[in-house]
């Protein structure tokens, strides 16, 4: 007989007899097998009617089967919240591990964080550096659950790479770093930063000049600073565009601060081409403190931070605090620097319900100094190098009379500035995994400074001491809305945000006058109106191993000076792909485009330069822990300008050429003992410009190889500090480097002992009293008595030893 074999997928137990002519048998099939049915030739006939039929019901049955399969595979999402046991703070970054699956994820910056899992129960590990792990068992049905941390020791065990973390390696590093080593100045928290060197030439009260991946930034014209979301950076600054004076803030304040190198990250518009650079002050503290500090050259400081609401306050999530701190120190210089400045902040949180979270916080800042400035190396010593008409390098022999060091050649030279902050946000926790932040800012800020570093070169009878002076006020506004979006086993999270500020100043004012403050001539004058409005969008998808984040921002600007008004528009597209093989490595990949405003007078002006020039970059890098107590970081990295310039100190801005450079960043963290600890940060950097010739190529001071490390420790008694070098090479001191900018290496010691109710320690800067200079930059000066200019380097010598003395008090 003629058999016919028809494959029908069938699910579950069914009669064989549903088909005409079948024998009278059960069969029992798998759910997802193909099944053979024998049908003899008398059947046939029906068979098309009846295979319908069945179909049917098989159809029935495989909706059923879907159903209970999904059923059985479905994904329980568990939400929580992990805060700080004693101030009641979210802790961001903590990681979140599941004990059954081994799926982890870390916190946002409001301590929420979310898993996908198919158990209705799990026992969840949270940990994060500072804090002791907690193991906690907790149900899907609970709406969330907050989890409270205690402060511990610092374990490197408990730093995780996790395939969710992007761009999380650098606050990594942060935390640890902050963690570990006392901070008492704005100074320490910057240099926190590794690879990021920071100088001082013109007294203590101006913002320092800042260097990073192979970029003489100024005084911030290529790195976002932030504070709590409020730009530092001042744009069209008479000084330096970009002039980021971080002198305001507190450093006990600081809860927490983040970096990014590069321009990768949609959050952050003009100014982040080298990177960005972001400090968070505490919504609440953990102790009240008050101390006093004393040491060489006459310095000594006052600081205090105090809780108004105490912890039943805390209980209910609202709190309140002041912090003021005082400096004064006339400096190693022979003409003492009368260096003063004064800082007020406070802070107000109140949690709003469950899910509304408002901040107030308000902050004044005023800062005088008398500066000695830059010093012609001829001044000090003979046979130094300068430069003649023909670009060639000669040697000169010193002047007459040689001064110190640390001496003086104009002692006209100073300044005082001012700041007032306002800042007002609210984060909001919307309904289906929606969140929301507004914030609105206010400054109010004054800068008044004498300089003269070229003494006599443009005037040889008053000399060429110049006045720069700006009154500004500054508005803005950020917002964001983000949403967290469960694709299956894969997490996009999307967030869009609007960025704006207007900044205006009263009189932009830059003057020639004689040492006694009398109006000689008129360089620039005039007021500045200008705005910066940008949005953007970002997408970040997290599946398996892989993480993917794109965005772009469109930023629109409004330059108005002598009513004169110029605009442009900039794209900035963004992507950044991770990849994390395991526990112990995970790779990533950044690439975008970044840029930095030039000022509204050259903007207006468009004398050669361009109002918007644009940073090109990639990233290669990878996070490695091929130990439990080990954590290294390290990336290959270019960055392409459109167009390099700078705002020099006599106040002219001079336009360069396109610019590329390329590098190399590594950062290594290993717990040598559970109480010593120690880092090593290694910069490399080939910064070129790509239009010149190979031997006029050179960019000025920019750093080429820098290094930074130390080893610090924490014993259960009560002692801890730790002991730390910073190292520049020497770099090209022009673009032909035929000066050198000398490289210098400095050690500082810092030993603290703390007990819970008092602290006493002692901070050496320079402990092995280095000879070296902390800024040189080439400059044609003439000494009064001089026949005629001479182009060289000038410096303003380094800190000799120096000792200070600190006790403060808790309560």
């Amino acid at each position: 007989m003629m058999r016919k074999f028809i494959a029908v997928p069938i699910i579950g137990r069914i009669k064989v007899n549903e088909f005409k002519g079948f024998s009278q048998t059960n069969m029992q099939i798998a759910s997802s097998s193909a099944h053979l049915v024998c049908v003899n030739n008398t059947s046939c006939y029906d068979f098309k009617y009846q295979l319908m039929h069945s179909l049917k019901k098989t159809a029935c049955a495989v909706v059923l089967f879907i159903t209970g399969t999904i059923a059985v595979h479905a994904q329980n999402i568990y939400k929580g919240k992990v805060i700080d046991q004693t101030t009641r703070q979210p802790v961001e970054y903590a990681g979140v591990s599941s004990g059954i699956t081994g799926k982890t994820t870390a916190t946002d910056k409001y301590g929420n964080f979310q898993l996908s899992l198919p158990a209705d129960s799990t026992m969840l590990t949270i940990s994060y550096v500072g804090y002791n792990a907690a193991q906690v068992k907790i149900k899907s049905s609970v709406k969330r659950t907050v989890i409270p941390l205690d402060r511990g020791a610092i374990n490197l065990d408990e730093v995780v790479i996790s395939p969710d973390l992007n761009n999380n390696s650098f606050h990594t590093l942060s935390g640890l770093d902050l963690n570990l080593r006392p901070v008492n100045s704005s100074q320490d928290l910057m240099r926190l930063v590794p690879g990021l060197f920071i100088a001082q030439h013109m007294g203590g009260g101006k913002a320092e000049q800042i260097f990073l991946r192979g970029f003489d930034a100024d005084h911030g014209t290529d790195i976002n600073v932030s504070v709590d979301g409020m730009p530092v950076n001042m744009v069209s600054h008479i000084h330096g565009q970009g002039y980021a004076d971080l002198h305001f803030l507190i450093p006990e304040t600081v809860s927490t601060f983040d970096y990014g190198k590069g321009p990768y990250y949609t959050g952050y518009g003009d100014l982040n081409t080298a990177g960005y650079l972001t400090y968070n002050t505490k919504d609440a503290l953990d102790k009240s403190m008050v101390s006093v500090e004393g040491g060489q050259f006459n310095s000594y400081r006052f600081a205090g931070v105090v809780d108004l609401l105490g912890s039943k306050a805390k209980q209910k999530g609202e709190n309140a605090y002041i912090a003021g701190e005082y400096n004064y120190t006339d400096g190693p210089f022979k003409l003492p620097e009368h260096y003063k400045r004064t800082n007020l902040f406070g802070k107000y949180s109140k949690q709003l319900g469950d899910n509304n979270k408002l901040s107030l916080s308000a902050s004044t800042f005023s800062t005088s100094w008398t500066a000695s400035g830059e010093i012609p190396e001829r001044a000090v010593a003979s046979n130094t190098t300068a430069i003649d008409d023909n670009g060639n390098p000669i040697k000169i022999p010193a002047i007459t009379n040689p001064i110190d060091r640390f001496g003086t050649i104009d002692s006209a030279q100073g300044g005082r500035s001012t700041r007032v902050n306002a800042i007002a946000k609210l984060t909001s926790n919307l309904k289906n995994n929606w969140n929301m932040e507004n914030q609105l800012y206010y400054t109010h800020y004054t800068f008044n400074l004498h300089f003269n570093s070229t003494f006599f070169a443009e005037d040889s009878l008053n000399g060429d001491l110049r006045q720069q002076h700006e009154i500004r006020d500054m508005f803005g506004y950020n917002g964001k809305l983000a949403k967290q979006s469960y694709l299956g086993k894969s997490i996009l999270t999307s967030a869009v945000g609007l960025n704006s500020r207007f900044d205006q100043t009263h009189g932009t004012d830059y003057t020639h006058v004689t040492a006694q403050d009398q109006f000689l001539e008129e360089i620039t004058h005039g007021d500045i109106r200008q705005n910066n409005t940008g949005v953007y969008l970002d997408e970040t998808l997290e599946s398996g191993k892989w993480l993917i984040n794109a965005g772009a921002r469109v930023d629109y600007f409004n330059f108005n000076f002598h009513d004169s008004t110029e605009t442009s528009v900039v794209v900035s597209p963004k992507v950044n792909v991770q990849y994390t093989a395991n526990k112990q490595v995970q790779f990533y990949l950044k690439a975008g485009k970044g840029f930095h405003s030039n000022s509204a007078i050259a903007a207006v002006g468009n004398n050669g330069l361009e109002t918007i020039p644009a940073a090109y970059g990639a990233d290669l890098g990878l996070n490695w822990k091929p130990i439990p107590h080990l954590y290294i970081n390290a990336a290959l990295w270019y960055l392409y300008l459109q167009q390099e310039f700078v705002y020099t100190d006599d106040g002219d801005i001079e336009p360069g050429g396109k610019t590329k450079r390329e590098g190399v960043d590594l950062s290594a963290r290993y717990q040598i003992a559970k109480w010593l600890f120690a880092d090593l940060n290694v910069n490399l950097a080939h910064p070129r410009m790509t239009d010149s010739a190979k031997n006029t190529g050179y960019l000025a001071l920019a750093p080429t190889f820098t290094s930074t490390g130390g080893l610090d420790f924490k014993f259960e008694n009560g002692i801890n500090g730790g002991i730390s070098y910073r190292y520049m090479h020497s770099r090209p001191g022009n673009n032909t480097n035929t000066l050198t900018a000398n490289g210098y290496y400095v050690t500082d010691l810092k030993v603290n002992y703390t007990q819970k109710r008092y602290e006493v320690g002692l901070s050496i800067e320079n402990l092995f009293n280095t000879k070296w200079n902390e800024f040189e930059s080439e400059t044609v000066s003439r000494l009064r008595g001089e026949p005629a200019p001479v182009d060289q380097m000038s410096f303003t010598p380094g800190t000799p030893f120096f000792a200070k003395l600190r006790v403060a008090v808790f309560f």
